[in-house]
């Protein structure tokens, strides 16, 4: 089975979310927060499941770029300067399907290591 591909990324004026519409017909709005703290990247995921780290105080985290990644993804920039997380199609699909599910997870590793979402100095 392939992943459904997308047909429509959108950015909204205030920069907090990213609508994404794919070809099965599915669209998601996944907050700016929510995709920084489940980048891709090596600054979250770790090299091992064993090294992922709970990212805090990104509440009011903004999309400032979107970037093209060959015909396979976006590489977003937050403005917390963070653009290292290569979002692919099928990562983002998997994002909006268990989004209930991941920001549970999160929420409950932020409580349990006594973290915040709020943004510290903003």
């Amino acid at each position: 089975m392939t992943t459904p591909w997308p047909t429509e990324l959108r950015l909204r004026k205030d920069r907090k979310a990213l609508a994404v519409t794919f070809d099965n017909g599915e669209s998601f709005e996944l907050a700016a927060e929510y995709l920084r703290v489940r980048s891709p990247s090596a600054e979250v995921k770790g090299h091992s499941p064993s090294e992922r780290r709970t990212v805090a105080g990104k509440e009011n985290v903004q999309i400032l770029e979107l970037h093209p990644v060959g015909n396979y993804a976006i590489r977003l920039v937050f403005d917390d300067m963070h653009s290292t997380g290569i979002f692919s199609w099928d990562y983002l699909f998997e994002l909006g399907r268990n989004h209930e599910q991941y920001w549970r997870d999160y929420l409950a590793e932020l409580a349990q290591k006594s973290l915040s979402r709020a943004s510290l100095g903003r």
